[in-house]
């Protein structure tokens, strides 16, 4: 091999950052190059990447994110410039792995989990299916990022099988309760936001500082199971129906990566109080695909989510809730303007009044055993080009009674 196996989707202007063991090899932070990967910390020791070679030795990119924006920015010019100098090729090539003689990580160890509630479609679509009668959105939803915390030890990395949950559940039309496997398990179409720099407890984070501890997006699919959802959510919200699994891309994309695909956000109406606004408010024009068992299903498109990832973290901590390295934050389920733009099973299904139509001739409102789901999308990159953010996939097992 004599070129670097770069491709447009991840050329030098993206180098999603991952974790993979190779044979024997112990975990250690890649780069992503087209359809191979870059073993960082060998080609820092062999190319005067001195700074880095400890962080990007370790089994996660927790302390790699630990040295905060100025490093992150340093290593990601030092990155392009040693893949584009031709006097280093053969240093770089020597440290190059077809990904598929790699077996990829979870990329962080996951401090804190919180999952936001950002698309008004979504909510509006939640709302209309569930109170038909009454407002859509709740009287709160556009004066603050609602979400919940969730529960961090259950993020898994892409490929991981899901073991479809059991809990709870209750039908309207019972009289009792029942327990068993779920049969309303969905996904949601998500982007995962992670957290870098910690803050001291009572220390509130504003919307001007929250982009330095903005590492990079992966995408992320909050599995749910809505029937145990539905029965266990009044009066606190989620818990057992999404804290059994969620799938997190073992691609990070640095937010660097994401400059040329910001854009306005949608009017927000009423003005957020203070504390939620501020200069550095964006939304990302990224194009996220939903497919099923190899078949597109929806488009949810990232640019119509009506709150900014900076107001959701200012939000996250304006209590005074300190931030550690690792936390990693969702959107909640992206959903567009059109049926098929819309980020979950739920809403596609219209909760299982509508179901949809695959191409071997079945259909579908809620998961089955056996389904795969993979979600992919794409950015703008530099000077027209589009940049790929690394695929989410997972096969649904059957539940283990």
């Amino acid at each position: 091999m004599t070129d670097l196996p770069t491709t447009e989707l991840f050329g030098l202007d993206n180098l999603p950052y991952g974790v993979a063991t190779k044979a024997c090899h112990a975990p250690h932070v890649v780069a992503r190059l087209g359809d191979h990967a870059v073993d960082l910390a060998g080609l820092a020791t062999d190319a005067d990447g001195a700074a880095w070679i400890d962080a990007w030795s370790q089994p996660n990119l927790n302390a790699f994110v630990a040295q905060g924006p100025s490093s992150w920015a340093a290593a990601r010019t030092w990155l392009q410039e040693t893949l584009h100098d031709q006097s280093r090729r053969d240093a770089v090539l020597a440290r190059l792995h077809p990904l598929d003689d790699l077996t990829m990580q979870l990329p962080i160890a996951v401090a804190d989990y919180v999952d936001f509630y950002a698309s008004e479609n979504h909510a509006t679509n939640v709302g209309r299916i569930f109170r038909p009668d009454g407002d859509a959105l709740t009287p709160n939803w556009k004066h603050l990022p609602i979400g919940y915390h969730g529960r961090s030890g259950t993020v898994v990395v892409s490929g991981t099988d899901i073991v479809r949950p059991c809990g709870q559940r209750k039908a309207p039309t019972d009289t009792e309760p029942t327990f068993g496997p779920s049969i309303r398990l969905d996904i949601e179409a998500e982007l995962g936001f992670v957290v870098g720099g910690d803050t001291a407890v009572g220390s509130p984070v504003s919307i001007d500082e929250a982009s330095d501890h903005l590492f990079g997006v992966g995408l992320f699919n909050d599995w749910s199971a809505r029937d145990i959802q539905a029965w266990e959510y009044v009066p606190l919200g989620p818990f057992l129906g999404k804290s059994f699994a969620s799938s997190l891309a073992a691609w990070i994309t640095p937010m660097a990566a994401l400059r040329a695909a910001k854009t306005a956000l949608p009017k927000q109406d009423p003005q957020p109080l203070p504390y939620l606004q501020g200069d550095d408010l964006f939304g990302l024009d990224i194009a996220i695909e939903v497919e099923i068992n190899g078949q597109v299903v929806s488009r949810p498109p990232y640019s119509t989510m009506y709150w900014s990832p900076t107001q959701m973290l200012a939000h996250m901590t304006v209590n005074g809730a300190g931030l550690r390295t690792g936390d990693l934050f969702a959107s909640g389920t992206v959903s567009g303007d059109e049926k098929d733009e819309r980020g979950s099973f739920l809403e596609l299904s219209w909760s299982g009044k509508e179901p949809f139509a695959l191409a071997d001739g079945s259909t579908r409102s809620f998961l089955e055993d056996g389904d795969i789901v993979t979600l992919r999308a794409t950015a703008p990159g530099t000077d027209g080009a589009r940049i790929g953010l690394g695929e989410v996939t997972g096969r649904i097992l059957p539940a283990r009674t």
